[in-house]
């Protein structure tokens, strides 16, 4: 079994070169994101040593479900949070009332002003609980909580999608359908 520093070192290279610098290593991610496991294991060679047993592990132990293999077992894909143009070929879905976004406070000033915008990723990533949006923002600093009116959004015309890994997607959040957590 291999160490959890094992793991993480891994998990963070595979989601460096499945979700944003593919060519860093010379693969080429397929329409869907998906790329051949034999593949990525021979051309990762010169940065780590990656096995199929390792790369299975990473996907079954991750918390966060960053990854996905193919049924057949023989390729692997990011979930989602690509700055590389992917088509995870999600379905719009209707979210819950209330999803919630995990921020660094130093970005709410920008965020109230400008709303949710996705940056370098396709979509603005969402949270279903309030817990996990608190890990998700402590990761860039002091955590602010916004809580998203989504059952609002999507009756006023905006999609929603939820990836395998259960992340809410969204284009954008306009500043109007969020509330910083604890305000009246």
């Amino acid at each position: 079994m291999p160490s959890k520093k094992q793991l993480e070192k891994t998990s963070k290279f595979l989601s460096f070169v499945l979700r944003h610098k593919p060519e860093a290593i010379g693969i080429v991610l397929d329409a869907n994101g998906w790329v051949p496991l034999s593949e990525l294991i021979e051309k990762a060679s010169s940065e780590i040593a990656l096995t199929t047993d390792l790369i299975e592990q990473v996907v079954k132990t991750s918390e966060k479900q960053r990854f996905a293999l193919s049924t057949d077992g023989d390729r692997i894909r990011a979930n989602q949070g690509h700055s590389v143009q992917v088509d995870l070929e999600l379905v719009p879905k209707i979210p819950p009332a209330i999803l919630f976004h995990g921020t660094a406070t130093r970005f709410l000033d920008s965020i109230q002003e400008e709303g949710l915008r996705p940056g370098q990723r396709h979509h603005v990533h969402l949270s279903a609980d309030r817990e996990t949006a608190i890990a998700v923002g402590q990761r860039h600093g002091k955590v602010v909580v916004l809580e998203i009116a989504s059952g609002e959004m999507q009756a006023k015309g905006h999609r929603f999608f939820q990836s395998e890994n259960g992340v809410w997607l969204t284009n954008r959040v306009p500043a109007k359908f969020m509330r910083r957590l604890g305000e009246e």
